[in-house]
């Protein structure tokens, strides 16, 4: 199991943890969107992020939605993941070269501006919950901590990174979530608070060797962290051929005529893995005849 993501406790319950390792993942996403360095930060980051958040539903068709939108030159980034660690993503832009910023870090929060971090939860319910505050630095694992805060009331602590290879291949990705449950004390509290001074970044703890155990045991030290489950994470899209044809058929005999009438095969992509799909005309007529 390479990328994976470990679920704790600590403190007597007073605290939830959980920590991912995503760079297989995070590589096969800039694989497939051929995404320059600052985008695979932060696709890579959101990427993390959102297999957390999903390990957090509890229905196995529930669905996660992340979507992030800046007035930056990426123009936003999505994401989707489900309650089984499945997560896919793409960004508007892919091929965003920004110079470093003022840290001499890649600038994931100059590339995607100001704006808004929306969260949608469909849990099979009539209306999906829908949670969005305004990104306060476009680093995303501060826009996760604050919409958490403000949208969810819990107070958490987010931390993600992507570090990244000379060449442009994926070296580290992960990140962590901690929150703090209703009952916490001052003492777990000021621990806490305490413990996330100290501890290095993602990326560092990540590229030392650390797994996310070891992660959360750095980030929970003297809290007594006891792990309740891991489970394999992994970029996985569910686009196929038949949901095409029936994407094709639900735009209408109009469309699919005009599309014939050209009288070339014409090429569907997939967003979020960026998989083509070629429908000849003969497949066109096909679906014309199953259509309304």
């Amino acid at each position: 199991m390479s990328d994976y993501i470990v679920r704790a406790t600590a403190a007597n319950a007073q605290i939830r943890a959980f920590a991912c390792t995503t760079k297989e993942l995070v590589e096969v996403a800039r694989a497939a969107h051929n995404t320059s360095p600052v985008v695979t930060a932060g696709l890579g980051r959101l990427l993390s992020a959102g297999a957390m958040m999903g390990s957090m539903l509890k229905g196995d068709k529930d669905i996660l939605t992340l979507q992030v939108k800046g007035d930056g030159p990426v123009n936003g980034i999505t994401v989707t993941a489900d309650s089984k660690g499945n997560v896919k993503g793409y960004a508007n832009v892919p091929d965003v070269i920004l110079p470093a910023n003022a840290v001499g870090k890649l600038d994931v929060g100059g590339s995607i501006g100001a704006g808004y971090l929306r969260v949608i939860k469909d849990m099979g319910l009539k209306e999906p919950y829908v949670g969005q505050t305004e990104l306060q630095t476009g680093e995303l694992a501060e826009d996760l901590t604050y919409y958490f805060a403000v949208s969810e009331q819990v107070p958490s602590c987010v931390g993600l990174g992507v570090l990244m290879e000379r060449d442009n291949t994926v070296r580290q990705a992960g990140g962590f979530i901690v929150q703090l449950m209703p009952f916490a004390t001052e003492e777990v509290i000021n621990r806490l608070e305490e413990n996330l001074q100290k501890i290095a970044s993602v990326t560092t703890m990540l590229d030392a060797g650390n797994t996310p155990e070891q992660m959360l045991e750095l980030v929970l030290e003297g809290m007594e962290p006891e792990v309740l489950d891991t489970m394999p994470c992994a970029f996985y899209c569910n686009c196929d051929k038949k949901r095409i044809e029936k994407a094709l058929i639900g735009v209408g005999k109009k469309d699919l005529q005009e599309m014939i009438d050209e009288g070339k095969e014409i090429e569907v992509n997939c967003h979020f893995c960026n998989h083509d799909y070629v429908f000849s005309v003969e497949e066109l007529k096909a679906l014309y005849k199953r259509s309304r």
